[in-house]
């Protein structure tokens, strides 16, 4: 699947390595090159990474060619994991995003500056922890001030269609505007995302 977006003509949305971690410990650091390199030569996608091992990242980050497609994100589930934000902003990454999803506990003090997106989502499925109205609504709060787009995903839960995804009766779709040329039209992530 390495070279697969190289055929893909049309510009898509491409979320890399959907059920691992691209770095994890024990991928290489050659592999995880090869990964940038087909990002690069498929300059018409974007694509979004998300890591949840930020220390790894940091320390690969200066083996890597970084291009304004290529998305980088790191987990944020509650304040315990608010170190991933700093190791992201020291990173290369043109465009730095956050994923509050599953969002366990309130996050009333995040430093989001170089930051350029931030998602916002509750746990779904059985078992799932419940999130709080006001640790979203502190978030996107935050978000404003700052100028970060806000995109706000579920409340989860274990029917989360029935929940839905409305704060205060609306929803929140926002996503960075920044693209290579600076003309493309920007790429609605409600669109069905490409996994690869």
């Amino acid at each position: 699947m390495l070279e697969a977006p190289l055929h893909w003509k049309k510009p898509q949305m491409i979320f890399v390595n959907s059920m691992s971690d691209l770095f994890q410990e024990k991928v290489p650091v050659t592999f995880i090159q090869d990964v940038f390199r087909t990002m690069r030569a498929s300059h018409w996608h974007q694509f979004q990474v998300l890591t949840k091992r930020s220390h790894r990242l940091l320390e690969v980050s200066p083996q890597l060619v970084w291009t304004d497609n290529i998305w980088m994100g790191v987990s944020v589930e509650n304040k315990d994991y608010q170190f991933r934000i700093d190791d992201l902003r020291a990173t290369g990454a043109k465009i730095k995003f956050l994923s509050l999803e599953p969002l366990l506990g309130p996050l009333p003090h995040l430093n989001l500056f170089g930051i350029d997106w931030v998602i916002v989502g509750g746990e779904s499925g059985p078992g799932a922890r419940p999130i709080e109205k006001q640790w979203v609504a502190s978030i996107h709060d935050q978000c404003s001030v700052a100028g970060v787009p806000f995109f706000f995903t579920q409340w989860g839960g274990s029917n989360k269609k029935k929940a839905g995804r409305e704060l205060d009766g609306q929803t929140y779709d926002e996503m960075p505007s920044r693209d290579l040329s600076g003309s493309l039209p920007e790429l609605p992530l409600r669109n069905p995302t490409v996994e690869f």
